[in-house]
């Protein structure tokens, strides 16, 4: 798979997780698509190139708490896309905590039946 099109999946990936997470959480507000798709990728940029270098530099808090500051690290992200991302808003801690999970899950869930998909063909 070329690295634009891998590129394309992951936006795709995280459109749909952001449409889940406004479908589920009153909390969560995304007017249209615009907000959606710049959502997505700003999700998708902070993950590939921001979060790796913030888990090195926090690596000993990461490992002193058993992994909960790397979750702090992807409600982190979480948060930054809404920042960027136009008529975005997450309202509340345990609404970034719930749709963090909740992007995860889909990108976990998406992810598997992709590479069972490619596996197949």
């Amino acid at each position: 798979m070329t690295w634009l099109v891998r590129l394309l999946v992951l936006w795709g990936v995280n459109v749909l997780a952001l449409i889940v997470v406004d479908w589920m959480f009153d909390g969560v507000r995304i007017d249209r698509w615009g907000p959606i798709l710049i959502g997505a990728l700003v999700l998708m940029v902070g993950n590939a190139i921001i979060k790796p270098i913030l888990a090195v530099v926090t690596l000993p808090l990461i490992i002193i708490t058993l992994g909960l500051a790397y979750f702090a690290l992807n409600v982190l992200m979480l948060a930054f896309a809404e920042w960027i991302a136009p008529r975005f808003s997450i309202d509340g801690f345990w609404t970034y905590v719930g749709a963090t999970i909740v992007v995860w899950l889909v990108n976990l869930v998406v992810g598997r039946l992709l590479e069972r998909v490619r596996g197949i063909t």
